[in-house]
């Protein structure tokens, strides 16, 4: 005979998800400190729940301290839509860092020279990170400590603007550093970009 499983209840799709924020008989603790106009007061829960109902609106949890949770009456529809719009305004203050590339050859001539100068200068008054990059092609790899000096020379013109972040390292048939805006710490949110590439050509050439 084949055994009969339980028919599960129409509308069933399982645990719903946890919220962020708990409320109302989802706070089990005993007692809450709860955040009002006139300041804060830790009552026990069945008692800030019966003003929430009274009141017609929730209880929500918004911290923890300890084993007492901190809660406010209010309606959680309208907290939730606050607290989603403050989330948002906090991401657009975020500065994101760029990383802009200003590429130089060993045999850039003055002129170039100044004008990659300037570039950097630009983006670095901006608020971004400038990476400064200089290949060496075919006999040129016999004179990467000349391209050093070069680069450091370059650093040298930004003084003003921008401090070094990392030192001139070479990597296969490149010498690459950072320079970073002057008064910045290295760190935070930061991205690549190929604005530069456009803006900034490479200005290498092969004997």
């Amino acid at each position: 005979m084949r055994a009969q499983h339980p028919k599960k209840k129409p509308g069933f799709r399982g645990r719903a998800p946890a919220r962020e924020n708990r409320i109302n008989e989802e706070i089990t603790e005993p007692e809450v400190r709860l955040v009002t106009d006139d300041g804060a007061e830790l009552i026990k829960t069945s008692v800030a729940l019966a003003r929430a109902k009274e009141a017609n609106v929730d209880l929500v949890e918004i911290a923890k301290a300890g084993d007492v949770p901190i809660v406010k009456i209010i309606d959680y529809g309208k907290f939730k839509f606050e607290k989603t719009k403050k989330d948002k305004e906090n991401k657009k203050k975020q500065k994101v860092i760029h990383v802009k590339e200003v590429k130089i050859g060993p045999k850039i001539d003055t002129g170039d020279f100044e004008r990659k100068t300037q570039l950097a200068r630009e983006f670095l008054e901006e608020g971004d990170q400038v990476k400064v990059s200089m290949r060496f092609r075919g006999r040129e790899m016999a004179h990467t400590e000349m391209g050093k000096e070069k680069l450091m020379e370059f650093v040298g013109l930004l003084d003003d603007v921008g401090t070094l972040d990392k030192k001139p390292v070479l990597e296969g048939r490149q010498i690459i550093l950072v320079i970073r805006p002057k008064g910045k710490k290295t760190g935070g949110s930061s991205k690549s970009t190929d604005e530069e590439d456009a803006a900034a050509p490479d200005q290498s050439e092969e004997e």
